[in-house]
């Protein structure tokens, strides 16, 4: 099972707008720096399954019929966007799964086109192709789910975006879940009241709470990015960054 972080960044994306600070400016030298919106394709022998869609180019990046199905976290612009344009498209219905949410994003359930929006429920496993996902409450401003997304041979792989901790019982499940890896929400710097997303300091405590064998940290800010340009932390031994592009191989369990 294969996953690639599409974009990682927190809204706003980096460089921010109109920002000149340190992590901006860098990422407007050189685009190697800058971060989309969070997203991720997670691929398993023909099923490919886009985690988000706020990448606004989806329309140009992904030929119809390439997708298995669309999971979203939750209803926010920034991870929702690029099904605006997508919807008018022709062809046959794309699967789209989403936390229950009466509001949504603007018209979408409206005026859905080839969308067929399901919802997935907290710890309710449905599968999509070769994938097996049971999806996570979260803690977030408004209705998230993460995904714990099990591939043909075992493999295991947990995004959890976006969310400031994790409840217990998702915790829980992680922890008796045997060993996987995940990308968790890295928002902010350490700071003494962060709100609705994860801190350096959060995030840490997140994978320490699951017993994750390896986290790559996502949703990151520009905040985030001129603090490590700045002080220059050293993250948890199973901790990395994940940057747009970053390609990772889940091994099989017992490997």
């Amino acid at each position: 099972m294969r996953v690639t972080f599409l974009g990682t960044g927190a809204a706003g994306g980096v460089p921010l707008y109109g920002c000149n600070c340190k992590a901006c400016a860098r990422a407007a030298r050189d685009p190697r720096h800058a971060r989309l919106p969070c997203s991720a394709l997670v691929e398993s022998a023909d099923t490919r399954v886009l985690l988000d869609a706020g990448l606004m180019d989806l329309h140009e990046r992904f030929p119809p019929g390439f997708l298995s199905a669309i999971v979203l976290t939750h209803y926010h612009p920034d991870h929702v966007q690029g099904l605006f344009h997508l919807r008018w498209g022709k062809g046959e219905p794309l699967p789209v799964y989403g936390p229950p949410d009466s509001e949504g994003c603007a018209d979408l359930f409206k005026h859905p086109g080839l969308l067929a929006f399901r919802q997935a429920r907290k710890f309710e496993v449905f599968e999509v192709g070769a994938l097996r996902l049971t999806p996570l409450p979260l803690v977030h401003s408004k209705p998230t789910l993460g995904y714990a997304i099990e591939g043909p041979r075992g493999q295991r792989f947990a995004y959890l975006t976006d969310t400031l901790g994790l409840p217990p019982k998702s915790a829980a499940f992680l922890r008796g879940w045997g060993a996987f890896d995940m990308a968790i929400d890295c928002s902010y710097p350490p700071q003494p009241a962060p709100r609705n997303h994860n801190d350096w300091l959060a995030a840490h405590q997140c994978v320490a709470a699951t017993g994750a064998r390896s986290a790559w940290f996502t949703h990151l800010s520009h905040a985030v990015d001129a603090w490590l340009l700045e002080e220059r932390p050293s993250p948890a031994a199973n901790v990395r960054l994940a940057s747009d592009g970053t390609r990772i191989d889940i091994p099989d369990a017992g490997s």
